[in-house]
């Protein structure tokens, strides 16, 4: 055990209590570097669970009590350039770079795959150690507890005077929005710190009833319940195919029915549903489907893309409904959004609106041939069941398009000339065509190296 001296904001001088500090140190196998990672930080965590535990059964440390962040650090000096074809896993110019890391055993094949594309791609080694960024207690108990209502009644000093507890200054997202600036001669190496990723890990728990270590590769987002049913019923499907390759279906309380069962075997169904609950159909490599049903309005598309996107999936997309149907467009048929009109507004403090959000190029034509492959249309065809085109949402943040779009409709004034161009004419009045598009956040801007 060491001790180092604080100072808190009356200036009383006090000892802290670490864990005894362990040196830097080099790795040139990704493996091994993960590996070490994942023991400084269970070795951090289990010494703030331990502290807690006392304290919680009335023996109050009498020193603060602080463990910290393990470090991933990498230095390149070289103008070289490797593979221009790479849009990851290499620094673009010579400095020095850093990220804290948390929960490496959940990001554990992604840190690999990570940290081994920065040694290939440069011929470098990665360097490890301990952080100076504290980790918050709560964030040492992964699934979320009380830990404030675990203290007894009669303690003499409160949690935050023993431990740290989370800092939402250091929880932002000036890295992936692209305003970060060093202060400490390094860059950053990840789009988010080890605080953000904590906070968006345990929210996520919050809003879906879900563990975090069920989300998926490939996320659906929605805000319709029949196809959140629809899902469903086709998970519990896929999970007796034995050749789907799908080995389990989770549902909010972190409910599982394994392939071969009829029923959950774990979990608790929760006694309410939670404000965004999620749905997983599980691959052993991760490459299964989650689906979110968000509810209604862009304020909590852009939460909920906030924090799953910290797990750092391969692709997410919305599935809706579209309004305001063209003479040459039927209820039932697909609408392959290509972009937005932001009238919602919920990205402007994030986002100037000059910057365009375009949707995957490669996600539009996989929809597309997935559209061709289920109608049996293909080609010009196509266009009998699918149109392409902008999205103008006529809504406030409130996501009320119904209400927004009477404006409009009973406004002895014409409907505004923007829409008079726009693929979806004004006002939009009835749900109609199924809509598709991969829904965005600041936190899809990230201008890191390491994404």
């Amino acid at each position: 055990m060491s001790t180092i001296s604080d100072s808190d904001v009356v200036m009383e001088t006090r000892s802290i209590r670490t864990p005894e500090t362990i040196p830097l140190r080099s790795f040139k196998d990704a493996a091994e570097a993960v590996e070490h990672l994942i023991f400084l930080f269970d070795r951090a965590t289990d010494f703030l669970r331990e502290n807690f535990k006392s304290a919680a059964q009335g023996s109050m440390p009498t020193n603060r009590v602080r463990a910290f962040y393990p470090e991933l650090r990498f230095e390149m000096s070289s103008h070289i350039r490797v593979d221009t074809r790479l849009s990851y896993g290499f620094v673009a110019r010579p400095g020095k770079y850093k990220t804290t890391i948390t929960r490496p055993d959940l990001f554990r094949h992604y840190l690999e795959h990570q940290i081994d594309l920065l040694i290939k791609n440069h011929g470098l080694e990665v360097e490890i150690a301990e952080s100076d960024q504290p980790i918050p207690l709560h964030f040492a108990f992964y699934d979320g507890a009380h830990v404030e209502g675990a203290l007894p009644d009669s303690a003499e000093r409160t949690l935050r005077d023993v431990f740290d507890v989370p800092d939402l200054a250091v929880m932002d997202d000036a890295i992936s929005n692209g305003t970060y600036r060093a202060k400490d001669g390094f860059e950053p190496l990840a789009p988010f710190t080890a605080p953000r990723v904590d906070y968006s890990l345990h929210r996520l728990q919050h809003y879906t009833a879900t563990a975090p270590r069920y989300f998926q590769n490939f996320v659906l987002f929605t805000n319709y319940q029949f196809y959140i049913d629809g899902f469903a019923q086709m998970a519990k499907e896929l999970i007796n195919d034995p050749n789907s390759g799908y080995v389990a279906f989770v549902e909010p309380g972190n409910l599982i029915t394994y392939a071969g069962d009829k029923e959950p075997r774990e979990g608790v169904a929760p006694p309410r549903l939670p404000q965004m609950p999620a749905y997983h159909l599980l691959r052993e490599d991760n490459s299964g489907i989650t689906m979110v049903n968000i509810g209604v309005g862009p304020s909590n598309a852009k939460t909920i893309t906030d924090h799953i996107a910290v797990l750092r999936p391969h692709a997410w997309l919305m599935l809706g409904h579209c309004a305001g149907l063209r003479s040459s467009q039927q209820l039932g048929d697909y609408v392959l959004a290509h972009g937005y009109v932001r009238e919602d507004k919920v990205l402007d403090a994030d986002l100037p609106t000059w910057v365009p959000i375009p949707p995957l190029a490669e996600v539009q034509v996989a929809l597309e041939d997935a559209v061709e492959k289920t109608t049996g249309y293909s080609g010009y065809d196509l266009k009998r069941v699918m149109r392409t085109g902008t999205v103008a949402p006529l809504t406030t943040a409130t996501g009320n398009c119904a209400t927004t779009a009477s404006r409009y409709s009973a406004s002895p004034s014409p409907a505004p000339s923007r829409w008079t161009w726009s693929p979806q004419p004004s006002p939009p009045t009835a749900s109609a065509s199924v809509f598709l598009m991969e829904p965005c956040s600041a936190s899809q801007t990230s201008r890191c190296m390491v994404s």
